[in-house]
């Protein structure tokens, strides 16, 4: 499995798909006694490397007051029940950003990660490389640089979910937030450039580009 964007990458686009819009199918884990001090968040209760809870995931988390409602960046998975979570950082961010505290927390960390993996097979089978082409020389491993396929990926899991939470509510509005993201998908697609480290230098020797790939709309 190859993925090259990450469930925070989501959030700094549509933080509302990890809140009300949640798809409950992909929920990892939850529970409702959560405590945030500084940049540590816990539950004894929990059970977070058993769950799959990983490092650029995301949790959303609510006081009974509702003081406290959003979404936090999990920075680091400490332990089964303790987390290193941040105010969601810019891009390339290295320092954490402590949130706010509270205690008593409900909690619930939700993943599009399956989505994240389609479109990890499909860009390299767009690509022609391993593992979207299987008998490709060349494999996503090798990707000296992948943040021109992050955005890709960005843009193809956010135009699925919304198509998915179309379907599901019968919304249009939700419709033309699929397609406007299948269309930044395109253009991120066309501007697509990256290159394969061969011999393990660190430095890009076999160079693609999305302007020669053809894009079917589905």
């Amino acid at each position: 499995m190859v993925i090259f964007s990450r469930d925070v990458d989501i959030a700094r686009y549509e933080p509302v798909l990890f809140g009300e819009l949640h798809l409950e199918q992909q929920v990892l884990i939850s529970g409702e006694a959560g405590v945030i001090d500084g940049t540590t968040f816990r539950d004894s209760g929990a059970d977070f490397t058993g769950s799959g809870v990983k490092a650029g995931g995301v949790i959303y988390v609510r006081s009974p007051d509702g003081t406290i409602d959003g979404i936090r960046e999990i920075v680091s998975v400490d332990s089964a029940t303790e987390l290193t979570v941040s105010v969601i950082r810019a891009e390339g961010a290295s320092a954490e950003v402590m949130p706010a505290g509270g205690e008593e927390l409900a909690w619930r960390i939700s993943t599009f990660e399956p989505q994240a993996a389609e479109a990890g097979l499909g860009l390299t089978e767009s690509f022609g490389i391993r593992p979207g082409n299987p008998d490709s020389q060349y494999s996503a491993e090798d990707i000296a640089d992948a943040g021109a396929l992050r955005i890709c990926s960005i843009y193809m899991v956010l135009s699925s979910v919304y198509a998915m939470l179309a379907n599901a509510a019968k919304d249009d509005n939700m419709w033309k937030k699929s397609l406007f993201y299948r269309g930044e998908f395109e253009k991120a697609m066309e501007r697509c450039r990256f290159s394969i480290d061969t011999d393990g230098d660190g430095a890009g020797d076999v160079s693609f580009s999305g302007r020669a790939i053809k894009l079917n709309r589905v």
